[in-house]
This record gives C-alpha cells, sequence and structure tokens, in this order.
C-alpha cells in the first residue's frame, strides 16, 4: 500500500469487535531492521468523546482530535477519506471507506472548535447529513419532517413545502388578496404608518 504523510488510514483495533479507529498519517520512519512506524493524528468518533453520541452526529461523523500516537505500519488495515463537511453533503453515494469531520476536539478537555454551529429547524438541532430535511420555500429554512408532523414518506412525495410560519404568512396574503379592489381607508393609513415607521 502506497503511504503518504497526509493519508487517512483505517487501524486495527486491540478488540476486534470495535470498528476500525480512523487517523491521519503526520509522518512515516522506518528504523535500521526496516520495521515502518507511522506517527498518526487520531480521528475520534462521537461516542469516544466527552460528551458522547448526540442526536445530530452523522453515522460517519468524526472529530479530529489533538491525541498524536506513534504505531507500527502493521496495523494500518488500509486507507480512508475524510471528507469535509460539506464535500460530504454532496457525495452521490458514501462509501464504506468515506467519513466526514466538521470539529475539531481537545482529548483532554473534551472542547470543540468551532463550539458552536448553525442550527435548523423548529427543534434548533445543527445538520445531520443522515435525517431527510425539506426546505421551506419562503423563509428558506430546512426542517425535519417529523418536526413539522409529517413522515419521511409523506416528504419525499412533496413538490412544495411551507412552513408552519409561512403558511400561516401565507393564509394571511390570500385573505389580503380577498379584499376589495380598495381597501378600506383605515386599512391604506396605518400600512403608511407602519411603513413610514417612525415620525
Amino acid at each position: 500500500m502506497d503511504l503518504a504523510a497526509g493519508d487517512c488510514v483505517l487501524m486495527r483495533p486491540s478488540d476486534s469487535d470495535k470498528p476500525p479507529y480512523v487517523a491521519r498519517v503526520e509522518k512515516i520512519e522506518a528504523d535500521n531492521r526496516n520495521n515502518v512506524k507511522v506517527r498518526v493524528r487520531w480521528y475520534y468518533r462521537p461516542e469516544e468523546s466527552i460528551g458522547g453520541r448526540r442526536q445530530f452526529h452523522g453515522a460517519k461523523e468524526l472529530f479530529l482530535s489533538d491525541h498524536y500516537d506513534v504505531q507500527s505500519a502493521h496495523t494500518i488495515e488500509g486507507k480512508c477519506t475524510v471528507h469535509s463537511f460539506k464535500n460530504y453533503t454532496k457525495l452521490e453515494n458514501v462509501g464504506a471507506e468515506d467519513y466526514f469531520c466538521r470539529f475539531e476536539y481537545k482529548a483532554a478537555t473534551g472542547g470543540f472548535t468551532p463550539d458552536r454551529v448553525a442550527v435548523y429547524c423548529k427543534c434548533e438541532m445543527p445538520y445531520n447529513p443522515d435525517d431527510l430535511m425539506v426546505q421551506c420555500e419562503g423563509c428558506k429554512d430546512w426542517f425535519h419532517p417529523s418536526c413539522m408532523g409529517m413522515t419521511i414518506e409523506q416528504a419525499k412525495k412533496l413538490d412544495h413545502f411551507l412552513c408552519s410560519d409561512c403558511s400561516s404568512d401565507d393564509d394571511a396574503k390570500r385573505s389580503l388578496n380577498t379584499f376589495p379592489l380598495s381597501p378600506p381607508v383605515e386599512l391604506k393609513v396605518r400600512r403608511m404608518v407602519y411603513c413610514l415607521g417612525h415620525d
């Protein structure tokens, strides 16, 4: 196997019931007896972190840790690819060796960088690429079908989607459209004050 610094690799765990460890090769060195050692920077799975696996962590999510180690090259099972979060979400097919990373992790403190991420939906959770979400055509925010009272099957059949806030705004717009062509004078005045803001 051709190996270079910067490659991501799968490493055999001592407990064969566990999935392979994932690491980034930092340096490759051979001693005078040709024993090859690799200096690696470990990726942690969410369940290996202090906070544990959370609802928004993807099945293939890893955290790049500040934990370095030297290992025998014999423990390397093969190469893998750790994508940026953005690139991972664009993959057409996720293979067995595809992972993604959006956080760096400090193993001693359990701290993350970045320590904040965007949240979506009315549940205000970060995006999990394993979960289907639907985009509202009004506010452009993204929502979990379950949070909107629908099944994944129903969501997949949608041609158009408006969240509850935008659909109530839409109802209000529709009811405004049912006014006579010339709205009452009080309405015109109220609208002007609203548009002018402060006087």
